[in-house]
């Protein structure tokens, strides 16, 4: 097929693939159950098919209300076939926040597994644009009248292949963190632009054409060295799901874990038994975990086999220094800590490896390097002089996002032009070191101002987590009659008890200035976080909160 508008489109690139790799390389694995590539693309062109015959097509809003699972990447790809607009929904959303999600991108269609029919059952009603609901797993017989089953869906006649276009679009919704989520539409071209990082090391460029993809994929299979990605974060997270779409475009595997919740047994079992290459995981939530499953297999002597794992990716929060070196003392692979957002991706990075171990011990996990087409300006969009201790916002120029689907206002507030080029500038304030180098501050939408001073969460969060009997933390502001805002923490302890609150905080002001020690620490016994691994601030606000209510 070709393109309408001369620029390559996802569905077409992979398409090209499995014609190319047909049955000989795997393109899903779930549980060490390999899919290969022609029945991936077999399957999505019949998932394709069910879609047109309930009146989609192109720019059709498609919402993906599921877990890691093979269904995901095949439901996507049917999407792509069709030119209409997959849209990822978090499943730990309710009904209502469902019901805003699948009204404000404008959904047609709605992928659902079937552990959350309840809330679908509640939602769909105020959802007259939707024309077809597929439900993932369960039992036939138990399935409601008003859904078609995901396996039936998969066996109508293959979809004819159509010429697509490169500016056909992706939706990536925020988490709503500061606000109702928005959904921010990458067309294809800016996500195969993306994708250089990913075939630079196997010497290749992106590829322009389908038969540049099918070549592509060849060279890489026959070195045997394609990427195998293992996703730890869901793919309906931009940490699995943008590194994902790269994956499948050059002809690799992506696999999924079974369990609902992260199991990182499955995890390192999962790597041994399908030769996984790359992990992508979010941070000290997922990496945590991960340690104490290696430390255990190791003290029982049955060391998991980490031979062909090359590669950690994490994106999103802190992964701290000390949990990469122990990490790094199980097995000698590169770990890539990334720096982006839904609004901007691989802004840039701080690349943590055996070879460079001597150097761990300096680093904090809030330097990083920018990238080539990154930069930080000030307020008055000049750019920040290294070494001066100015704050500015970093912003990116590529690839770049279309926008936000339906909020020209945000768009234009997001995504200015500076001295003729567009940028992205998600909102995430750093300073510039001499070396050029970056020292990440956090985000403007989460900065504490106390007294007048500016207090970044992160930076006390990378503190406290350096302390041995911190487990994990979120720090956030409070209102405060004298300040303004107070710093206040959240704290998980290794061991309850271990430390209190003045200990902490005196440990604190021998590293930061007396302003950012928080004036409240609240111990609880496990840290809520988003299925992403991301902090969820709101909780932690409302825990100290109500600590404060109770006299606590």
């Amino acid at each position: 097929m070709a393109a309408v508008d001369g620029q390559l489109n996802l569905a077409t690139a992979w398409e090209a693939v499995a014609d190319e790799l047909g049955e000989t390389r795997p393109a899903v694995s779930v549980s060490g159950r390999h899919i290969c590539w022609a029945e991936f693309e077999d399957r999505a062109a019949r998932l394709a098919t069910t879609l047109l015959e309930h009146g989609l097509g192109r720019n059709s809003k498609v919402a993906l209300y599921l877990y890691n699972g093979r269904e995901y990447p095949e439901a996507q790809f049917a999407t792509f076939k069709l030119r209409a607009v997959p849209a990822n929904v978090n499943y730990r959303y309710n009904a209502e926040e469902l019901a805003y999600i699948l009204e404000n991108s404008d959904a047609e269609a709605l992928f659902y597994d079937h552990t959350l029919e309840d809330q679908v059952e509640e939602a769909r009603h105020r959802c007259p644009r939707l024309r077809l609901l597929v439900r993932v797993g369960g039992e036939q017989k138990e399935a409601p009248d008003w859904s078609v089953q995901f396996e039936l869906a998969a066996t109508a006649d293959p979809a004819n292949r159509i010429d697509r276009s490169g500016s056909d679009l992706w939706f990536l919704y925020t988490g709503g963190t500061t606000g109702m989520p928005k959904a921010v539409m990458w067309d294809h071209q800016n996500l195969l632009g993306g994708m250089e990082g990913t075939f630079r090391p196997f010497g290749e460029v992106v590829p322009t054409t389908p038969s540049e993809a099918a070549a592509t994929a060849r060279r890489i299979a026959d070195t045997d060295k394609e990427i195998r990605q293992l996703c730890a974060a869901p793919l309906m997270h931009g940490t699995s799901g943008i590194p994902g779409l790269a994956t499948l475009s050059h002809g690799g595997m992506l696999a999924t874990l079974v369990a609902r919740s992260f199991d990182a047994d499955e995890l390192w079992s999962l790597v041994a038994r399908d030769r996984i290459t790359m992990i992508t995981m979010v941070g000290d939530a997922f990496g945590r975990p991960m340690l104490e499953s290696l430390d255990r297999a190791a003290a029982e002597g049955q060391p998991f086999d980490l031979s062909s794992l090359r590669l950690l990716v994490s994106s999103g929060v802190v992964f701290s220094g000390k949990l990469k070196e122990a990490l790094l003392d199980h097995h000698p692979c590169t770990i890539l800590d990334s720096l982006g957002s839904s609004e901007g991706t691989g802004m840039a990075s701080q690349i943590t490896s055996r070879r460079r171990s001597s150097q761990l011990a300096s680093e904090t996990s809030s330097r990083f390097m920018l990238s080539e087409h990154t930069r930080v300006f000030n307020e008055q969009n000049a750019e920040v002089v290294p070494g001066s201790g100015e704050q500015g916002r970093l912003a990116t120029a590529w690839p770049l996002p279309i926008g936000y689907f339906k909020d020209p206002e945000k768009t234009e507030k997001t995504f200015p032009t500076i001295n003729g080029r567009r940028w992205s500038i998600p909102g995430d304030w750093a300073t510039v070191e001499l070396d050029g180098t970056i020292t990440l501050l956090g985000r403007g939408s989460g900065c504490i101002n106390t007294g007048g001073e500016k207090v970044y969460p992160e930076e006390i969060e990378e503190l406290l987590k350096g302390f041995e009997e911190v487990t994990d933390c979120n720090v956030v502001g409070i209102d405060d009659e004298r300040w303004g805002q107070a710093v206040a923490a959240v704290v998980e302890l290794a061991v309850s008890g271990s430390v209190g609150e003045e200990e902490l905080c005196s440990q604190l002001r021998t590293r930061v200035a007396a302003y950012k020690v928080p004036k409240k620490v609240v111990f609880v016994d496990r840290l809520l976080r988003s299925p992403s691994g991301k902090s969820d601030y709101r909780w932690a606000r409302e825990t100290i909160l109500a600590s404060s209510s109770d006299g606590s």
